[in-house]
């Protein structure tokens, strides 16, 4: 009998541990980037080569673009939501902001400035990089940045 009963004993033990084993892994899944940005525009095709052109993006067929993460991409990718009276993100008044990460900050701001693109305003900032500020033709502010090298 008391053979028995720790026989019992184990399998109680084996069936808490199997399921505490698939909580954790159910538990353990986590988001690991985004797959997208995705937005209205009241003429999608010209805000896509307006992209194309200003930004340098391969804008496909289906009037959007596919970013590889190459190795040389951001160290990580931001997700913040901000207070609904933010200022952050004027002139625009919409609900959402991109911010795309570059290699060389001054190097793209140059090429936008030759492509008639106006800069809205830079900023260094210590232990993330520097940042830099457009509008496209929809009125949304695009933020560019460059990760500060480690």
């Amino acid at each position: 009998l008391r053979l028995l009963d720790e026989v019992r004993l184990v399998q109680r033990s084996v069936r808490c541990i199997v399921a505490a084993e698939f909580q954790l892994r159910v538990f353990t899944a986590r988001i690991t980037g985004f797959g997208g940005v995705f937005f209205r525009s009241p003429d999608p095709t010209a805000v896509a080569a307006w992209y194309s052109d200003k930004l340098s993006l391969t804008v496909a067929d289906w009037v959007g673009a596919a970013l590889q993460n190459d190795g040389d991409g951001p160290p990580h990718t931001a997700w913040s939501p901000f207070q609904a009276d933010t200022d952050y993100f004027k002139p625009h008044r919409g609900e959402f902001m991109i911010n795309f990460a570059v290699d060389e900050l001054n190097g793209f701001l140059a090429s936008l400035e030759r492509k008639g693109v106006e800069i809205l305003g830079r900023q260094e900032m210590e232990g993330m990089g520097s940042f830099a500020w457009i509008v496209d033709p929809d009125g949304t502010k695009i933020e560019f940045w460059q990760p500060e090298k480690s």
